[in-house]
């Protein structure tokens, strides 16, 4: 695996964010390789959903075409009250929504959004991609930055992007601040045939039912075949945990006053698999000359905002503009694009913390105050409130 190659990227991670680094790179005319330590380039887990952010940089990746033939274009974003089972309110996703953020809002597998990015990366000549390729580290002198492998090789090139996620090994080494933040946050998921979702339930809708402590959340994929599922319980999980398939019985646990209606999901859910959700603290550090992070790697975030994809999105976008000026001066470059990302990305981490406790699981008093709250938006205010995170690429902030 060994490479003399040095007028290109290396690209850590084979994941949404590490291919769309790839694209952005290739809009410029740089070359990357990536490097996935799988044997088998692709996506684990469910459902996804797509701000209108997220569709800009798509656009601006060559990819928007693909990417908006398989999305599920719902109609709105509903929240429940997951104990009386009424609606609280909900922002429609039509026209006006459209018109106002200039692209959707969608919902897709994961795995089918990877496979977009996989196939516009394996037609780009400037891309290449190298599976079974475990990084375990880097080392860089004067204009060389290489990786170091975990059998003993390195590769060669003339910058490093770390993009392998929450256990970034290049993370580890550029920052140094120890594992994730354990939220104490339980999530369960499962995907179904379109056939086992409760009929008075097949809304063509993401819907967030919020409960005390808990959460509930289910929108359609993959053309209306399947139904996603995703249940959220906060009990105090220790330690992180990550795809461990659990059974039905463990997933009820602290969902009895969940509203029968909305419970229904647990019992319908098959194949339940569960992860501890971490995040970190915000940064100010993602470079180390030409080493640099980006997507979970630089900015690991609670899904309650819905915008970990979008964000490592918008982070290729924005790499890719500040490589304008070419391979001249990649540390200015690095450094400008790791400036404009800081404070928008810290937003969206802190923000999606808060949205969890003062949103999603609250209780009594505090519940009866954000329904309060939340029923007396119009649509326009909803609009404003939205607007920092929905309105640009991620280039403007």
């Amino acid at each position: 695996m060994k490479s003399i190659k040095k007028n290109r990227f290396i690209i850590v991670g084979g994941g949404i964010g590490g291919l769309a680094s790839a694209l952005g790179l290739a809009q410029q005319g740089i070359n990357s390789i990536v490097l996935e330590k799988a044997s088998k380039l692709g996506e684990i887990g469910a459902g996804i959903q797509l701000g209108p952010n997220a569709f800009h940089g798509f656009d601006y990746l060559g990819i928007g075409d693909q990417a908006r033939k398989m999305s599920v274009y719902i109609d709105d974003l509903i929240l429940m009250d997951a104990i009386k089972g009424d609606e609280i309110t909900r922002i429609s996703l039509g026209h006006k929504f459209r018109r106002r953020f200039k692209n959707p809002y969608a919902v897709v597998h994961r795995g089918d959004l990877h496979a977009v990015f996989l196939e516009a990366c394996k037609n780009n000549k400037y891309v290449e991609l190298q599976t079974n390729a475990h990084v375990v580290g880097y080392k860089q002198k004067g204009e060389n930055v290489s990786a170091l492998m975990e059998n003993g090789d390195e590769v060669n090139g003339t910058a490093l992007i770390g993009a392998e996620g929450l256990w970034s090994k290049i993370r580890e080494q550029l920052v140094g601040d120890g594992p994730p933040k354990v939220s104490g946050h339980t999530t369960y998921r499962s995907v179904i045939p379109i056939k086992d979702m409760p009929e008075e339930l097949r809304w063509n809708a993401a819907t967030l039912w919020a409960g005390p402590k808990c959460h509930i959340v289910h929108y359609p994929l993959s053309g209306w075949k399947f139904f996603n599922l995703v249940v959220t319980y906060h009990n105090n999980a220790p330690k992180p945990v990550a795809g461990k398939l659990v059974s039905k019985e463990v997933v009820r646990k602290g969902f009895d006053h969940v509203n029968p209606v909305a419970r229904q999901i647990i019992e319908r859910g098959k194949d339940w698999k569960l992860w501890v959700l971490c995040d970190r603290e915000p940064i100010t550090n993602w470079v180390d000359g030409r080493v640099t992070l980006l997507g979970d790697a630089a900015h690991p975030m609670l899904q309650y905002l819905a915008q970990g994809a979008c964000m490592a999105i918008e982070d290729a976008v924005c790499l890719s503009e500040a490589m304008k000026p070419g391979l001249s001066n990649i540390e200015v470059s690095l450094l400008n694009y790791q400036n404009n990302r800081i404070i928008r990305t810290a937003r969206v981490q802190l923000q999606s913390r808060e949205i969890g406790k003062h949103v999603y699981h609250p209780d009594g008093a505090h519940a009866l105050l954000r329904n309060k709250i939340m029923k007396s938006k119009s649509q326009d205010e909803w609009h404003d409130n939205i607007e920092w995170l929905y309105g640009g690429t991620g280039l403007d902030h």
